[in-house]
């Protein structure tokens, strides 16, 4: 059984997570293009740099959007299981984007720490703007983190986080350019190595987790423990086996195999796994996809079974030696597969008794006749009204 969640775009925690996240991409739009252009005309180096800084959390943010936008959205004929991998292939060509770009920024950097004669004195418009970068973003980290700790978004803890970074990477900035301008000329050079290395860790975490995705990497440990325990709290689960997990895009995907009571309908498994189900869904708000598998015993390491034939053979075969005893059809039988062998359940109506002069022969004739046959393991006879 498989089950997707659906989500529209149009409920509230959509809107939430896009307007948390657009009002941050403005004022990464804004810093960046601020502060490379000040720290262009202002001969910062350090200040370019950490407005590459901010512009890599705008293009974080566009990630954002396209993951609130696109992670429901509903398989097609060609992406029978979604859309999730988009976000990740375009993750992992960000990363790399920003691994390329901090090491170009790095090695001009060090370049000039090599250089005096090239380093630059910074003018104060640059330490205004650094002042102003670390107060903006500060309050936008408090700012997404609320929301994301309202709405329980990882995903929006992560950009959150990216806005603190680029808080603390000012702060980096302010004191280089501090320091240049009070005279000490390599420090500005000094800041845009540090900021490049935040940039290259940036980007570096991308690649590793998304590349995790891509391998199909299992959830977080505890993650995966409380899904567990989850699942074990549905009454009707007697034990479950084969619980995997993993990421694509901003969903993350369960199946499980559950072992119920070997002798309850099929539709009261069904049931017991839509519970599960559910229960996933409605608890987890990162789980978006489960699959369950319903067992009668525990078949995670063989399935003992698997040389049992099929009901039609098995029907023909007990007829032949049910003949002469008793006109069973069909209909009457119902058949357990259980540790290798069959249960074999016959409910006969009450007016088969009236042809024999003695029920409990009767009986004994249909479960020896049953048992004839290797696989058959048990026999139980009940008559129905």
């Amino acid at each position: 059984m498989k089950f997707m969640a659906e989500e529209s775009i149009h409920n509230p925690r959509y809107h939430d997570v896009r307007r948390v996240t657009v009002v941050g991409a403005i004022v990464d739009f804004i810093l960046g293009v601020t502060k490379i252009v000040v720290g262009w005309i202002a001969h910062s180096e350090a200040l370019v740099a950490d407005g590459v800084h901010s512009l890599s959390d705008l293009a974080t943010d566009f990630i954002v959007l396209y993951a609130a936008r696109h992670s429901h959205r509903d398989a097609d004929e060609d992406h029978p299981y979604g859309h999730g991998r988009i976000e990740t292939l375009a993750t992992v060509g960000l990363g790399v984007m920003l691994i390329l770009v901090a090491f170009g920024l790095a090695w001009d950097a060090v370049g000039r720490i090599g250089a005096p004669d090239q380093l630059f004195t910074p003018g104060a418009l640059a330490l205004v703007v650094a002042m102003l970068s670390i107060l903006s973003k500060e309050a936008l980290y408090q700012y997404t983190i609320a929301v994301a700790r309202r709405l329980k978004s990882n995903m929006l803890m992560a950009n959150a986080w990216h806005h603190r970074s680029d808080a603390i990477s000012s702060i980096v900035v302010f004191i280089g350019v501090a320091g240049a301008m009070m005279g000490y000329h390599y420090l500005d050079a000094v800041a845009a190595v540090a900021v490049s290395v935040m940039i290259a860790k940036i980007g570096f975490d991308l690649v590793l987790s998304s590349t995790r995705e891509l391998i199909d990497t299992a959830l977080e440990p505890e993650l995966v423990e409380s899904i567990r325990q989850a699942i074990t709290r549905v009454n009707g689960v007697r034990a479950l086996h084969m619980l995997r997990t993993r990421r694509s895009g901003g969903q993350a995907l369960a199946d499980v195999h559950l072992q119920v009571d070997p002798r309850i309908s099929v539709s009261e498994g069904h049931q017991i796994g839509d519970t599960v189900r559910r229960e996933l869904l409605d608890r987890f708000d990162e789980v978006t996809d489960v699959t369950v598998h319903i067992d009668p015993e525990d078949d995670e390491k063989e399935s003992p079974c698997d040389h049992l034939p099929l009901r039609d053979e098995l029907i023909n075969r007990l007829g032949e030696q049910w003949a002469g005893i008793a006109r069973i059809e069909d209909k009457d039988i119902t058949l357990h597969y259980l540790g290798g062998k069959l249960q074999v359940d016959v409910t006969l109506p009450f007016s088969t008794l009236e042809q024999y002069d003695d029920p409990a022969e009767l009986v004994q004739n249909i479960e020896r006749a049953a048992k004839s046959l290797p696989e058959v393991d048990g026999v139980q006879v009940c008559f129905r009204a």
